[in-house]
């Protein structure tokens, strides 16, 4: 039986730092459900395509094939159609379309039974905004990993200076209450704590602490 960690939060908790690392450490898959979405955001930035635009999006989602591949040092590969994209869809411009796309249906659809069968491959931790309360709902342990929204805005800021990207505070700060407002309350399986989740605040808490207090505390 594969044993299954599910964290879920919102965007720049530290969710997917958070989910390798243990993934490392317990000797597990680690399945990047964001990075599944980007894939698909990615698809339809450069084919064109109107990423508001949900019956365009449903047309197209048939010729979109996405998994998921590690290397020898259990990094993530990302394909799309069988191709590597994993160094092209951490932009904030894929980042927002798959903040938009994935909120449809059919696009969830698609990918959390794809979550949903490599889950239950081999023993994994997923990180996500619905994986406790839809994708694995009967995961073993059920994290949610939270920060106040000027802790998160400074982490995606420095991220996004790192890259050379031109913005400011200000912008990051509105842009993570955007999403938040999105994530909380779109139509389909929107971002919730579960009644059995352990809620871990990481605002001051480095990603090492993290994995130190879920590590002592429950393996």
């Amino acid at each position: 039986m594969s044993y299954k960690i599910a964290i879920d939060g919102p965007s720049s908790a530290g969710k997917s730092t958070i989910a390798k690392m243990l993934a490392k450490d317990l000797g597990y898959i680690y399945i990047d459900t964001g990075a599944m979405y980007r894939a698909i955001a990615y698809y339809l930035i450069e084919n064109n395509i109107d990423y508001n635009d949900e019956n365009k999006i449903n047309e197209v989602l048939d010729k979109i094939d996405v998994s998921l591949d590690y290397d020898k040092d259990n990094n993530l590969i990302v394909y799309l159609n069988g191709k590597d994209i994993s160094n092209k869809i951490r932009t904030a411009e894929v980042g927002e379309a798959a903040s938009v796309s994935s909120q449809f249906i059919k696009v969830r659809e698609k990918l959390v039974a794809l979550q949903r069968k490599l889950a239950e491959e081999k023993s994994c931790c997923m990180d996500g905004r619905d994986i406790a309360s839809n994708v694995l709902p009967n995961a073993n342990l059920k994290i949610y990993l939270t920060a106040t929204v000027e802790c998160r805005a400074k982490r995606r800021y420095l991220e996004e200076k790192e890259k050379g990207i031109d913005t400011t505070i200000e912008k990051v700060t509105e842009d993570i209450k955007t999403r938040d407002y999105r994530d909380t309350h779109r139509e389909h399986n929107p971002l919730v704590k579960v009644k059995d989740a352990v809620e871990i605040d990481s605002s001051e808490m480095s990603a090492e602490e993290v994995v130190d207090y879920i590590m002592s505390r429950f393996f």
